[in-house]
C-alpha cells in the first residue's frame, strides 16, 4: 500500500517485511557511510572483518568493558530509594559497549555518546566530521601500535592486499557506534519494561541468566526500538506482489509485522519462551549488522549485572512505563524501587 502523505510503499505484514529486508535490491537510503550503506562485494568484504572480530579477541574486551560499565552503574543505582533506569542505565551502557569493543579510551564515552544520540546513520555532515576527528587520532595510533581490540583488527586489516582506508574504518565503527545510540537503549529500556511488567519472568532469568538471550529476541519482537525501517529500491523490484520502480521507498512496519496475528499466537503477550522460530528474522536481512550483535550482547551483559545487585528491583509505587515515538519508540522514564 502507498502512503499519500510520505509517498513511501508500506509494508506490515510479517512475510513481506522479512522479504523485504533480505532483498538485495532494497538497499539503505543515503546518506552514510556505514556498513549498512555498502553493497555487493564491498558489504560483505567489510562485513566478513568485523562479523569474526566480535566473537574473537575484541569480544573479551567487550564483555569485560561492558559488564564493568554496567556494575558502576547499578551499584550506584542500588544506592538510591528510587531511581530512573533510562537516565542513569540505559542511555550510558550501549555507549560503554560500543568504546569497550573499539578500545577507545573511556574519556572519549561521552564524546561518543552525544555523536551517536540519534544513531549514525542519521548524523549531519558536521557531526559525522566531527566523529572522524574523534576517531583518526586512534587510528594512527591502532596503525603504529595494534592491540587485540576491533578498531585494532580494522587498521590492520587488508582487502585485495591493501588496507582499510581511513574513511572505511571510521565509516564501519560507525556501524558499531550506532548501536551506542537511541535505538539499543531504547531496546534495553523495552526489555526491562517488559520484565518489570512480568516479574515471574524476571524472577526466572534470575535463577536462569541463559535464558536472557531469548528475553532480548521477544522483546525486540514485540517492542522493537525501530518500528519503521526505510529501504530504497536500488533497481526496479517486486515488493508484496507490488511492481516498484528503482528509487521507491519501501517503509518496513516493523512494528506491525512483529505482532502479526497470522504469524505469532497471542502476539501482544510477552513470553520468554515462545517458540515462534521466526521472532530473530527481523536481524537476519541482507543489511543486519554487528551493531545488531553488539546490542544483544549489552543486553545480556547489563541485565547480569542489574539482576546481581539490584535484588529488590521493582517499579516504583504508581509508575506505569509509556512508550513514545513514532520510527523509534520505547519508554523515556522508567522509575523504580532499587531494592
Amino acid at each position: 500500500m502507498r502512503d499519500d502523505a510520505t509517498g513511501a510503499w508500506l509494508v506490515s505484514r510479517y512475510r513481506d517485511v522479512c522479504a523485504a529486508l533480505a532483498r538485495p535490491r532494497l538497499v539503505v537510503p543515503p546518506p552514510g557511510r556505514t556498513l549498512a550503506h555498502m553493497e555487493g562485494a564491498t558489504h560483505l568484504a567489510h562485513r566478513a572483518l568485523v562479523s569474526p572480530a566480535l566473537r574473537g579477541r575484541a569480544l573479551a574486551a567487550l564483555a569485560a568493558g561492558t559488564s564493568r560499565s554496567a556494575y558502576v552503574l547499578a551499584r550506584r543505582i542500588a544506592a538510591r530509594r528510587e531511581a530512573d533506569l533510562v537516565a542513569e542505565f540505559c542511555r550510558w551502557l550501549p555507549t560503554a559497549a560500543a568504546v569497550a569493543a573499539l578500545g577507545l579510551p573511556r574519556e572519549d564515552a561521552a564524546r561518543v555518546q552525544e555523536l551517536c544520540r540519534d544513531g549514525l546513520t542519521h548524523l549531519g555532515g558536521g557531526r559525522q566530521r566531527d566523529l572522524d576527528a574523534c576517531l583518526r587520532p586512534q587510528l594512527a595510533r591502532r596503525r603504529a601500535h595494534p592491540g587485540d581490540d576491533l578498531l585494532s583488527v580494522l587498521c590492520t586489516a587488508e582487502i585485495d592486499g591493501r588496507p582499510l582506508s581511513d574513511e572505511t574504518v571510521t565509516g564501519v565503527a560507525g556501524t558499531l557506534l550506532g548501536g551506542g545510540g537511541e535505538a539499543t537503549a531504547l531496546g534495553l529500556a523495552s526489555l526491562l519494561a517488559n520484565l518489570l511488567d512480568h516479574p515471574g519472568q524476571l524472577a526466572l532469568l534470575r535463577e536462569r541468566p541463559e535464558l536472557i538471550p531469548g528475553a532480548w529476541a521477544e522483546s525486540l519482537r514485540r517492542d522493537p526500538a525501530a518500528h519503521v525501517v526505510l529501504r530504497r529500491a536500488a533497481r526496479p523490484v517486486t515488493v508484496a506482489g507490488v511492481p516498484l520502480p528503482a528509487g521507491a521507498v519501501v517503509a518496513c512496519l516493523v512494528g506491525s509485522a512483529g505482532r502479526d496475528p497470522a504469524r505469532f499466537a497471542e502476539p501482544d503477550r510477552y513470553d520468554i519462551f515462545r517458540a515462534d522460530p521466526g521472532r530473530h528474522a527481523f536481524g537476519a536481512g541482507r543489511h543486519s549488522c554487528p551493531g545488531a550483535e553488539l546490542a544483544g550482547l549489552t543486553a545480556e551483559y547489563g541485565l547480569r549485572a542489574l539482576l546481581d545487585a539490584l535484588p529488590g528491583l521493582r517499579w516504583a509505587p504508581g509508575f506505569r512505563p509509556a512508550p513514545q515515538g513514532l520510527l523509534t519508540r520505547g519508554p523515556r522514564t522508567l522509575l523504580v524501587r532499587p531494592g
